[in-house]
């Protein structure tokens, strides 16, 4: 199988990509789970831990300082790479913890531990989607039966899609949060963010944004997009797993109670109280994942040198080649827009009288690796009258024959199980 990328980026990218180059037989279309890693990423996060590990931020020692400043290197680049001030990163161990972060601190402010505009009471409202993935929706229903506050949530489609007139239609002057995905990880929708944020500041509500889908590939500016609070993973974006980003405003983050505590969190400590520092480091206490953030610092690296708008317009590319494969295949069901609209380069989709797990069973013994299950979004599934759905998804090593794999392979499922009878 010869495999060719499509322009923008060049086609020799596969070579820095040690866990698919020089293997012609494996089809890698599972990257919104966990994305490959370059060789540079493996390299820095390798470099770090022959030469440099140490602790950071503790001492005064020539090693801790030059830990720390390959830590907060990777900080001042992430920062950039999202168009935020490097005080408004904060790193976490995941986008799950991330999201975690700002409900633990909005409970703790809720019971009087400071933060008084993040505190809720009851008959306050959060407001999620029907098609959020868990870690956007389980701290948030937690943070209701924590508070007397109310979840409510923006209902979708029969292709699991919303608008923002269906989220308007929500929004009342109890609305407090609005939490939400840039991407959705089962449909591919491109949420309108900045319309959204300005919204929430009419109504007085706080934006927080699941960006786990929408970091690694579309062209991200949290700045201008104008929300508060957002979470993106390492291992969706070319990094390490063990490592994820909380984005806050800065003058926000400074006041959120920090959901963590412990050592290097804090200015003073007594028997009885203890005074934090500002953010970022207010949120970072304990050891931090030091290895994975330098990995991650040179994971935004390779992005960036390839450029996110190279990087949207090749995926764009694939996209429309993905949703045509899925679609020209009699009996196969296409969740998320339909073709022809703007999408993520990410295709759910089920296969009549299959279940998701045998169509992904079959795919992997023919090479082709996907991602099956509810994708931890039970709500979306349920609400589309499934149980399950197979996901194709595309990154910046994925190439045209990769998809036109997955369509010939898929084209055989049914025909397989004896679902074309």
């Amino acid at each position: 199988m010869s495999f060719v990328s499509p322009a923008p980026l060049r086609e020799d990218i596969r070579a820095d990509f040690p866990g698919i180059a020089g293997r012609p037989d494996r089809v890698y279309l599972d990257s919104a789970a966990t994305s490959q890693r370059p060789e540079s990423v493996i390299a820095a996060e390798a470099d770090f831990a022959r030469r440099d590990y140490a602790a950071v931020h503790r001492g005064s020692s020539l090693a801790t300082g030059e830990a720390t400043y390959a830590f907060e290197s990777a900080r001042e680049r992430v920062a950039a790479f999202v168009g935020a001030g490097e005080r408004e990163v904060v790193w976490t161990a995941s986008a799950t913890d991330a999201l975690n972060v700002v409900a633990l601190g909005m409970s703790d402010a809720s019971a009087g531990l400071g933060g008084d505009r993040f505190a809720l009471r009851p008959g306050d409202e959060i407001l999620v989607t029907e098609a959020e993935h868990h870690a956007d929706l389980i701290p948030w229903q937690r943070l209701a039966r924590r508070t007397g506050a109310t979840l409510r949530w923006v209902p979708v489609d029969e292709r699991g899609l919303w608008t923002i007139d269906d989220l308007r239609a929500q929004l009342s002057s109890r609305t407090r949060v609005i939490a939400f995905a840039h991407v959705s990880n089962v449909t591919g929708m491109i949420a309108p963010v900045a319309d959204i944020a300005a919204l929430a500041q009419e109504a007085g509500a706080l934006t927080v944004l699941d960006a786990c889908q929408s970091a690694p590939h579309l062209p991200l500016d949290l700045g201008r997009l104008g929300v508060d609070f957002a979470a993106f993973s390492g291992h969706k974006m070319l990094g390490p797993n063990g490592v994820g980003v909380l984005y806050g405003r800065a003058a926000l983050l400074d006041e959120l109670p920090p959901a963590r505590t412990g050592g290097s969190a804090i200015t003073t400590v007594t028997m009885t109280d203890a005074e934090f520092l500002p953010a970022p480091q207010r949120f970072e206490a304990g050891t931090q994942p030091v290895t994975q953030i330098v990995g991650l610092g040179a994971a935004v690296d390779y992005l960036a040198a390839l450029g996110m708008a190279n990087v949207r317009a090749h995926e764009d590319s694939l996209a429309a080649e993905l949703i045509d494969a899925v679609v020209s295949v009699p009996g196969v069901r296409l969740i998320g827009p339909p073709p022809g609209a703007p999408r993520a380069a990410l295709a759910s989709f089920d296969v009549e009288g299959v279940h998701a797990h045998d169509v992904g069973q079959f795919l992997d013994d023919r090479g082709i690796t996907v991602r099956t299950g509810h994708h931890c979004a039970q709500p979306l599934h349920r609400r589309l009258g499934l149980t399950s759905t197979t996901r194709a998804s595309a990154s910046v090593y994925t190439t045209s024959a990769e998809i036109a794999a997955l369509r010939d392979a898929l084209g055989e499922v049914r025909g397989f199980f004896g679902a074309d009878r």
